[in-house]
């Protein structure tokens, strides 16, 4: 075609996952990468009752977010993963997802990510309990996460 036939092509802006800096909640960061034992597949708060990672697998509490850890070293997962359950607390979600990775590509195939993410969550004082998801939201690449509404 004849230059003035041309149409320029202007890249789309990227969006970013979340807001700029200035308007990111100021989230402590309160979650340790140590573990002191075997990291668990599931996890339930004292106190409830086992029905409940049964309700949780079984889709009783709908899916409101879901965050996807994927690519990212761990203490950039740890950040994110804190500001993201913050900011579900805030909105008072029930029943978030997040989305860790089996490790089929990591060095050893091992998921170092899966492994930290649920020892996170267990340390979290607004985590009720987790289990991995169905295998239409990811299976154990994902967990199901149930959080507290109270304040």
């Amino acid at each position: 075609l004849a230059k003035q036939n041309r149409a320029e092509l202007k890249k789309s802006p990227q969006i970013p996952h979340f807001q700029d800096a200035a308007s990111t909640p100021e989230v402590p960061d309160v979650l340790s990468d140590f573990s002191t034992g075997e990291t668990p597949e599931k996890y339930l708060a004292n106190g409830l009752p086992i029905m409940t990672l049964r309700k949780l697998r079984k889709g009783v509490w709908p899916v409101k977010e879901s965050l996807d850890l994927h690519g990212l070293n761990t203490d950039a997962a740890r950040q994110i993963l804190q500001i993201f359950l913050h900011e579900a607390i805030q909105s008072q979600y029930r029943c978030v997802l997040i989305i860790h990775g089996k490790g089929l590509n990591s060095e050893g195939g091992e998921s170092v990510l899966r492994k930290l993410t649920r020892n996170w969550l267990t340390q979290h004082s607004s985590v009720l309990g987790f289990c991995d998801a169905t295998n239409r939201l990811g299976g154990s690449g994902s967990v199901l996460i149930l959080l507290s509404t109270s304040r």
